[in-house]
């Protein structure tokens, strides 16, 4: 699987994750056509090699008139719409991260989103920093992004509202749920643009490289220079190293007091339909001393929004908390035993290349105990008993069909961080300083 990681060690921007793309590998005159399919007049895109901090790195420099518009909504789609260079793709990608922005800025300032007006985000250097971004994401293929955990900076800035504490408010809408550091610079390491780049684009967030074969590094250079700090974005670029035997999963789970057993049920039913890996609840104490239970649901990270509507749906829960961790697991294949009443499937287990270990499918037991009218846990025995584990090698652990089923139950509480099911979201008069990281 091609991935790609983000190290975020100074903060992200637009202007430095379009250097970093291009530093990457993405072609730099794809870009520019793109941008100029745009037909914004006298802009250009400029692509430079700097040194920064004493590392060789690309840097992108806009050229564009003076200009004082602000654009809504509905006047930056105009712009992508009629953009001849850009895919489908592109233009919904460039969509999204406006969409991002504008939500954001909504939040904050308590407008409707078709009223919302962009400052800095939809001046001219900004547009294409996103629209850039859209197109040079596009190209780099990457089927799982990864990023580090991000500095905001410190300090104050100057924004159209006045003076504002680092991170500011649109910046900050649109972080949640992002796992964050703090770097000790005075400055906006992050600003708008690179957050909504984050919350569209990025999969999930590490403190460190993800298991991967590098292939190319993009440096991605801010404009500002730091005191013994190299202010550069770093993109990695690679092949993730596969293991059968640890996974990523999400754990939803909300806490429920007034419905009935049956609800519950039902509800269970249509999660496993959905793709659940498990669903599970516990008997708890709600306050109140109220007794009540936890609904747990364990599936993997791109089925969170589809399971967690779910459950909004049926439950009438007001709120679904989301946690991402890290499964260790066996590798399984399916694996069928002859037996005294016919032949019984089942899967194989395999970890660390160690013996194979065998269990039996409650649906295929109960099948043949029904066809033969024997009992169920005689069905059981004998496939276990029959189940010859000299015969099947560890090495087969790489093979065959790996079944994430939920008759095994992989209950993980390890909380680990999630970001996921961020619709992070941009201040309406979230000012862009792009060009000042």
């Amino acid at each position: 699987m091609r991935i790609a990681y983000l190290d975020c060690s100074t903060g992200i921007s637009g202007d430095m994750t379009l250097s970093a793309l291009i530093d990457a590998g993405v072609p730099a005159e794809a870009i520019q056509s793109a941008i100029a399919s745009l037909g914004i007049d006298g802009v250009r895109l400029h692509v430079d090699t700097v040194v920064k901090g004493g590392f060789k790195a690309t840097y992108v420099r806009v050229e564009h008139p003076e200009q004082h518009a602000h654009r809504h909504l509905a006047d930056v789609h105009e712009l992508i719409d009629g953009a001849t260079e850009l895919t489908d793709r592109q233009r919904d990608l460039a969509k999204r991260l406006f969409g991002h922005v504008a939500r954001a800025e909504s939040t904050v300032h308590g407008m409707p989103i078709d009223q919302v007006h962009f400052h800095e985000v939809g001046a001219i250097d900004s547009i294409v920093d996103i629209v850039g971004a859209a197109v040079g994401f596009d190209l780099l293929a990457a089927e799982q992004i990864v990023c580090s955990h991000v500095p905001t900076g410190r300090g104050q800035i100057l924004i159209d509202h006045g003076v504002c504490t680092v991170p500011a408010p649109g910046t900050a809408e649109l972080l949640k749920g992002i796992p964050l550091t703090d770097v000790p610079v005075e400055a906006e390491l992050t600003t708008p643009t690179g957050a909504a780049i984050l919350t569209t684009f990025v999969d999930r967030f590490t403190p460190g490289l993800p298991e991967m074969r590098i292939e190319s590094i993009g440096y991605g250079a801010g404009t500002k220079d730091f005191p013994q700090r190299a202010n550069l974005l770093r993109l990695f670029v690679g092949t993730a190293v596969a293991s059968d035997e640890v996974d990523q999963v999400a754990l939803l789970e909300t806490n429920l007091d007034d419905v009935s057993g049956e609800v519950i049920g039902f509800t269970k039913r249509k999660l496993f339909d959905a793709g659940a890996l498990d669903v599970y609840s516990t008997a708890i104490q709600m306050k109140k001393d109220r007794p009540g239970i936890v609904l747990s649901v364990l599936c993997s990270p791109a089925k969170v929004d589809e399971l967690e509507s779910i459950l909004f749906e049926e439950t009438g829960t007001f709120g679904v908390r989301r946690h991402l961790l890290w499964r260790s697991k066996r590798t399984r294949k399916p694996h069928t035993v002859e037996t005294v009443f016919g032949p019984v499937q089942g899967k194989l287990g395999f970890r660390h290349g160690n013996q194979a270990i065998f269990t039996p499918e409650f649906e295929d037991c109960a099948k043949v105990a029904e066809k033969q009218g024997v009992p169920l846990r005689d069905v059981y025995r004998a496939a276990e008993a029959n189940f010859d584990a000299a015969s099947v090698l560890p090495t087969g652990s790489g093979s065959g069909d790996h079944h994430h089923d939920h008759h095994t139950h992989d209950h993980d509480h390890s909380h680990d961080h999630d970001h996921h099911g961020h619709s992070h979201d941009h201040d309406h008069h979230g000012h862009d300083h792009d060009h000042h990281n």
